[in-house]
């Protein structure tokens, strides 16, 4: 029986079932970093900040109100964590200028053409999304990386849908502009 996330967490909550909550961690936790890493920059920090929301879900500090969906909720609570985060590094006057260069695992060798082409289109993809205004990415990753529909992101983002769309249609056009510019022929939908 395929349980939803909702009652996943439902069921972690009343029977405190850890592998519920492991269920959603997996599905969730590498998303979640390439979200949070938007705003921090910083990939180590980005994984404390999931590690923290996933707490902060686990514990139930945070209510879910079920005006969205888990991991609409879950990205929200992210998104809160990583703008303290910011606002504690900014007081203590550590926040580095310079975005780190995202890590991507590298391919062990053994794989498929296919795959490592893939995995290539990702990087450049991504160094491209580093270049273009952070609004733009954090919409662009939530749509196309974590398959969000507008709603969720504007849930997400705290904007109306109408902001969604036109961050999202302005942040394509900018990284088609960056990507012809480097001579790529990468076509952004």
């Amino acid at each position: 029986m395929n349980l939803t996330d909702e009652e996943l967490y439902d069921r972690f909550l009343n029977r405190h079932t850890q592998d519920d909550f492991r269920v959603l961690f997996e599905k969730y936790k590498e998303g979640l970093i390439l979200f949070l890493n938007g705003f921090v920059h910083n990939l180590d920090d980005a994984e404390e900040l999931m590690i923290d929301a996933f707490a902060e879900v686990a514990a139930g500090r945070t209510i879910f109100s079920r005006r969205s969906s888990f991991k609409t909720w879950l990205f929200s609570v992210g998104k809160k964590l990583a703008l303290m985060h910011l606002r504690k590094a900014k007081r203590t006057e550590t926040v580095s200028a310079d975005a780190e260069e995202m890590d991507i695992p590298d391919s062990d060798g053994a794989l498929p053409e296919m795959k490592i082409l893939s995995e290539e289109r990702n990087r450049i993809l991504f160094r491209a999304m580093e270049k273009i205004h952070e609004d733009y990415r954090r919409v662009l990753m939530l749509l196309y990386y974590e398959d969000m529909s507008h709603e969720e992101v504007s849930k997400v983002m705290g904007k109306s849908r109408k902001q969604v769309y036109h961050l999202a249609e302005r942040g394509r056009k900018e990284l088609r502009e960056i990507l012809k510019k480097e001579g790529l022929g990468y076509e952004v939908e």
